[in-house]
């Protein structure tokens, strides 16, 4: 089968989308489909400056969140020419993965499944980026609804989604939680020391890695809040983020606050590949996510990335988080938001590292199990085989 996948966002970027758009073309491709992948990125940089974030940074000085569905809004109509120019090459289907590319494949007339990764109205107002109940927002929405509709078949990426889908257009979709690529995300606990010295990084401190996008929803300024207690007992602990967002300037004032600039190291967005090598060499993983606006977090990549890869994994309790982790078995859970429980659990894991250890190999087991890339892309085909028979 030839498959177009396509995105109305940047692709290669440093971000869980890419990451899944990644991990499944290679499953496919290794079930011999041939994939293809069309992002805004592959529309000229002078286009996508003068038509699409030019006039939405103006048109945001007026009112939040116009220039945010302008932008969208021409995203769409980049993408229909990028997939009419490619039809000479007779993709049997496209796989959207977001909205506003969905209908910019359904106006292709090529037949269309969409993945649903979030909630896109509903993290715009968290993001900040409009208003809840604005003109704007309900926009967002129906577009969202549009999609849902048009599509052949839609697939969410945790059960919630699915929920979502149903309530707010009436469609049926199919759960796929998300899933890793088992290979590339597998321990190598042996390279820890290895990869210290590789990063400059003390080979005796206690690591704790958050791979996480610096956004509200992904709670990051709570394992900066919860520092200062690990502190208490553990002095050489040291917290890493990988990521970028409009959280860092909060953290920053944590970090500073608390004097624990020798004990935080901001990475900023990373290649995937350092993030890999991040999971070796730390000592526990942190994916402290919580509700923001109606927003919670999906079946997270980060988590999943986590415990493929042999780090023990702390999580807040929230969304798909839920129906990954098997708390005190394959990972802990902490109550959202909740500082001296997310410190605890991190104590917890410091105190007894066999027992993080004997976590890790529990998930990373799941993981093989539940959430390999070959599986997710059985699972995804059988999805296009029924669409192509509607």
């Amino acid at each position: 089968m030839k498959i177009l996948i396509a995105t109305a966002y940047d692709y290669p970027h440093a971000g869980g989308l890419s990451v899944h758009v990644d991990t499944l073309k290679a499953g496919l491709e290794s079930l011999g489909h041939e994939v293809d992948v069309l992002s805004f990125s592959d529309v000229s940089p002078v286009s996508r400056k003068i038509l699409a974030q030019g006039p939405s940074y103006i048109l945001n000085k007026f009112k939040k969140g116009k220039g945010i569905v302008w932008s969208h809004k021409m995203r769409q109509r980049f993408l229909r020419t990028l997939i009419d120019k490619n039809k000479h090459k007779s993709y049997d289907l496209v796989h959207a993965q977001d909205p506003f590319t969905t209908l910019a494949a359904l106006e292709s007339g090529i037949p269309t499944v969409a993945t649903v990764h979030g909630y896109m109205a509903f993290e715009s107002i968290s993001k900040g980026s409009m208003d809840e109940g604005s003109d704007e927002a309900r926009f967002m929405q129906d577009i969202e609804i549009q999609a849902y509709k048009g599509a052949r078949e839609i697939i969410t990426v945790d059960t919630r989604l699915k929920d979502y889908v149903k309530e707010v257009s009436g469609v049926e979709a199919t759960a796929i939680r998300n899933f890793i690529d088992i290979h590339s995300f597998k321990p190598n606990k042996d390279k820890k020391n290895e990869l210290r010295e590789k990063y400059e990084i003390d080979v005796d401190a206690d690591i704790l890695f958050c791979p996480r996008r610096l956004t509200k929803k992904n709670g990051v300024i709570y394992p900066a809040l919860a520092l200062p207690k690990v502190l208490k007992e553990f002095p050489n602990a040291h917290l890493i983020y990988a990521g970028s967002g409009e959280a860092l300037t909060e953290i920053k004032e944590i970090v500073a606050r608390e004097g624990m600039d020798q004990n935080v190291t901001l990475l900023g967005a990373v290649a995937h590949s350092v993030v890999r090598d991040y999971y070796d060499l730390s000592d526990v993983a942190l994916v402290p996510s919580v509700h923001s606006a109606g927003v919670e977090e999906a079946t997270s990549i980060s988590a999943l990335e986590a415990m493929g890869s042999g780090s023990p994994l702390i999580a807040c309790a929230v969304g798909g988080l839920k129906e990954i982790v098997d708390s005190g078995v394959d990972g802990l859970l902490v109550e959202e938001k909740n500082v001296d429980e997310l410190a605890d659990a991190i104590i917890t894991l410091l105190r007894d590292p066999e027992a993080g250890i004997e976590m890790a190999a529990k998930a990373r087991a799941k993981i093989e199990e539940d959430y390999s890339h070959i599986a997710a892309a059985k699972k995804y085909f059988e999805i296009y085989e029924s669409a192509l028979n509607q």
